[in-house]
């Protein structure tokens, strides 16, 4: 009994620990060398048997230095299932390997920084299954080479109570502001239509993962934008800092219920990029439009 609750104790104050410090949207897991093939196909065995599910691995932008293996584990379903709604988004993280220069470098999203962005108020409800998932997380990847565990994505990083109420600035959407692409009869409609959809091909779309939430009517959809206003269009003009915000994408739509959601690009892209200059965000102006757009046809 004793042994239980000095372990409680512990958790409690690693997430306590968490909430203080500024968080950055990125970790690195390791930095080695090696193919980008080779380093990705370590990265799966090393998540794997650490207990982390594959939901997808695919190429952002078809540029051969990145690829991006989509993850999910049952402290992740268990806290969407916990609070539901919205934090479907929450339902898998990304673990991306970048060839930049000599070193290959793992990354991830860091899990407190998009859980606090997507529980917001509620984060405090999962926080110990978040804090078990990045200690888990980091000591899959750390064996793979060195410099595990640095943050970066944003010199200064932001506050988890800034984080739970983000926005870019003045007048750009919230968490909240999402896009509400279409509603259907039912959950199975909005979910059959997608699939459909998606199993017969969509100009400028490839699915990359889809996770269910057991009994909440919630299934998060990862999609590769491969058009000609997709992410080979847009990726070169926000990600040229080091290392790469590689694990940046794919996008994702929600069903809900029987309503299909997105979240705004002006929301979703800072969110990723916090440091972003204006000036660079407004060479991409129509990017979210674009985004929204092309996830459209998959409700149509």
């Amino acid at each position: 009994m004793r042994n239980t609750l000095f372990i409680l104790f512990l958790s409690l104050l690693g997430a306590m620990a968490i909430q203080a410090q500024n968080l950055k949207p990125y970790t690195i897991g390791a930095e080695t060398s090696g193919s980008v093939s080779d380093v990705t196909g370590k990265a799966k065995a090393a998540l794997q048997s650490n207990g982390f599910e594959i939901l997808g691995v695919y190429t952002p932008a078809k540029d051969a230095n990145r690829r991006v293996i989509v993850i999910t584990s049952p402290k992740l379903i268990a806290s969407v299932k916990k609070v539901g709604g919205l934090t479907g988004f929450a339902a898998a993280l990304r673990v991306a390997v970048t060839k930049e220069g000599s070193k290959t470098i793992i990354s991830y999203t860091t899990p407190e920084y998009w859980g606090n962005a997507y529980f917001q108020k509620k984060y405090s409800q999962v926080a110990n299954n978040y804090t078990s998932f990045s200690s888990q997380l980091k000591s899959a990847l750390s064996a793979l080479g060195s410099n595990g565990g640095t943050a970066f994505g944003s010199a200064k990083g932001l506050s988890a109570s800034k984080l739970q109420k983000y926005h870019y600035m003045l007048g750009m959407p919230y968490f909240q502001d999402n896009h509400k692409l279409k509603s259907f009869g039912s959950y199975s409609a909005a979910v059959a239509k997608i699939d459909g959809h998606l199993s017969q091909g969509v100009s400028g779309l490839e699915k990359v993962y889809s996770v269910e939430i057991p009994g909440k009517n919630l299934k998060l959809y990862g999609i590769a934008l491969t058009g000609s206003n997709g992410e080979a269009q847009f990726l070169p003009i926000i990600d040229k800092g080091h290392p790469k915000h590689t694990a940046f994408l794919p996008y994702e739509i929600l069903v809900s219920g029987s309503n299909v959601y997105m979240l705004h690009g002006r929301y979703r892209i800072a969110l990723s990029f916090p440091d972003l200059s204006m000036s660079t965000f407004t060479k991409i102006m129509s990017t979210p439009k674009d985004i929204k757009n092309m996830m459209l046809k998959l409700t149509e």
